[in-house]
């Protein structure tokens, strides 16, 4: 299956943290920032066409925006939509 631009519409970005690099040894499972529109369905395809990996389990949430500060103007940041892609037995992607 080859990687067409709308897949990459869909996986913005690898989520990098302590928590998602264990995440990555200990249970396969890999973070990315996806777009708000996207499903679990276009996200399996997309990491699957992207990475040539079978993808067993996709979960999903949504990170609300932080309240933000200057002066006295207050606002919201932006949410966040995370993807938690866990992997087949032997499969793995190289992040970095």
């Amino acid at each position: 299956m080859a990687a067409n631009s709308l897949h990459y519409q869909i996986l913005l970005s690898p989520v990098l943290t302590e928590k998602s690099t264990d995440e990555q040894a200990r249970l396969n499972s890999y973070r990315f920032e996806v777009a708000g529109g996207a499903n679990r369905i276009e996200i399996r395809e997309a990491v699957e066409a992207i990475f040539d990996v079978k993808v067993k389990k996709v979960n999903v949430m949504v990170r609300p925006g932080k309240p933000r500060r200057r002066g006295f103007n207050s606002f919201q940041g932006p949410a966040r939509k995370i993807a938690v892609v866990q992997l087949q037995e032997g499969q793995n992607i190289d992040l970095l």
